[in-house]
């Protein structure tokens, strides 16, 4: 006897762009949209003027090939998408893209001193003998070295949001140590009691022990990267042997970036060996709009650093 044929249901999917500035996107410029299916095989490829566009009656086949990949791409501005996004039958999936211009710059007016949170201020005042100087050394910051201000908004969003057994993993932070600024990373004293927490989390499957540390941080002792997101997820690589007495704690210092890849054999070859050979370094304005899009498809809080990105 012959089995009935079965019909499967066509899947949707709602696609949402946004600007740098994180608000719906309004450039005049045609957007064009690519979807392909776990195959590579292209089901989509239209120019749409709006920032809200409903894909409806995609195939769905019970398969690999239910794994889309979406790409944006409007003129003027960059290339912006996501894979995987497992459709379902029946289902309306959603995406949010951001869509920077090609030689976007920082609009820091959300972070001047007197608007940034209580803790955050805190913390950048971490060490300096008065307020007075404490602002002026941010200031000073801010606009000599753009890149790396960016890069440390970029990181201490991120970790405001993880949240550890006992807190915000940004809650664990010390001092920073501002001689130490880079434009993909930086420095700080921090609280022992963050290693405990960290190997706490891996046991939860939010992060996952690098091994060998040393080898891409010279002299650290212990590495952890976060796993909630497909790119942009923080690292914390720990330097033991050194430590600080912070108001009567010992701190240890710590390492703290944003990588644009989870694997480390894509962080290693898309990322370390090309900077290293260019002598660049990883783009604080890729990694917004990575986490930024990472964030809104998994359903964590939306990221939001004190800064936004415009056209030049």
């Amino acid at each position: 006897m012959t089995s009935p044929a079965v019909t499967l249901t066509p899947a949707n999917l709602m696609l949402s762009l946004f600007d740098g500035s994180r608000q719906p996107f309004k450039a005049k410029a045609k957007v064009l949209v690519r979807v392909l299916d776990g195959s590579q095989k292209q089901l989509v490829a239209d120019f749409f003027d709006k920032p809200n566009i409903f894909l409806q009656n995609l195939p769905f086949s019970d398969n690999l090939a239910d794994n889309y990949t979406l790409i944006a791409f409007a003129d003027g501005y960059q290339q912006a998408g996501f894979t995987p996004i497992p459709i379902k039958a029946g289902i309306t999936q959603s995406l949010d893209l951001m869509l920077v211009p090609n030689k976007p710059e920082y609009n820091f007016r959300p972070a001047k001193w007197e608007s940034l949170e209580d803790g955050l201020r805190d913390l950048f005042a971490a060490g300096a003998s008065s307020a007075a100087i404490a602002r002026d050394r941010y200031t000073q910051f801010l606009e000599n070295r753009p890149d790396s201000f960016a890069a440390l908004l970029n990181i201490t969003t991120a970790l405001s949001q993880i949240q550890l057994a006992a807190g915000p993993a940004l809650g664990f932070l010390k001092q920073l140590l501002w001689d130490d600024m880079a434009q993909d990373r930086f420095f700080a004293l921090a609280d022992p009691e963050l290693i405990k927490q960290v190997e706490r989390a891996v046991q939860e499957n939010e992060f996952a022990p690098e091994f060998n540390p040393g080898f891409f941080h010279p002299g650290a002792t212990r590495s952890f990267k976060e796993l909630n997101f497909g790119e942009a997820n923080v690292q914390l690589t720990f330097h033991e042997n050194t430590t600080q007495m912070v108001k009567g704690l010992e701190c240890v210092k710590v390492e703290l970036d944003i990588d644009y890849f989870r694997d480390l054999l894509a962080h290693a070859l898309l990322e370390v060996l090309p900077n290293s050979l260019s002598g660049g370094k990883t783009d604080p304005r890729q990694v917004y709009v990575l986490r930024w899009i990472a964030s809104r498809r998994s359903g964590f809080p939306s990221f939001d650093p004190p800064y936004t990105l415009i056209k030049g």
